[in-house]
């Protein structure tokens, strides 16, 4: 079973930045396409970005532009640099692998934008 530890959230002003890190344990890793998700208040898991083994990348469109989602197999970590944060962006981020691996999901890590 993979385990994920997600790192990085915090509070911002819109139009900040902040930029999340997982890590990740377990041999599959670097061979498993990974992903943030996130959920906002009142509302249900969305996912972010994802990145494939061979780091191809996609968005979800409110993030396009402005999310950059990357990976260090080495390291058996996952980021997500966030940048020109809106107060729609607030959630707790939670990575895992896309499909999501049942039972790997970790505590996330709350991201608050507000002025």
């Amino acid at each position: 079973q993979v385990q994920l530890v997600e790192s990085g959230g915090g509070l911002v002003q819109p139009g900040g930045s902040l930029r999340l890190s997982c890590a990740a344990s377990g041999s599959i890793f670097s061979i498993y396409a990974m992903a943030w998700y996130r959920v906002a208040p009142g509302k249900q898991r969305e996912l972010v970005a994802v990145i494939s083994s061979g780091r191809y990348t996609n968005y979800a469109d409110s993030v396009k532009g402005r999310f950059t989602i990357s990976r260090d197999n080495a390291k058996n970590t996952v980021y997500l640099q966030m940048n020109s944060l809106k107060p729609e962006d607030t959630a707790v981020y939670y990575c895992n692998g896309n499909p999501p691996l049942s039972g790997s999901w970790g505590q996330g890590t709350q991201v608050t934008v507000s002025s």
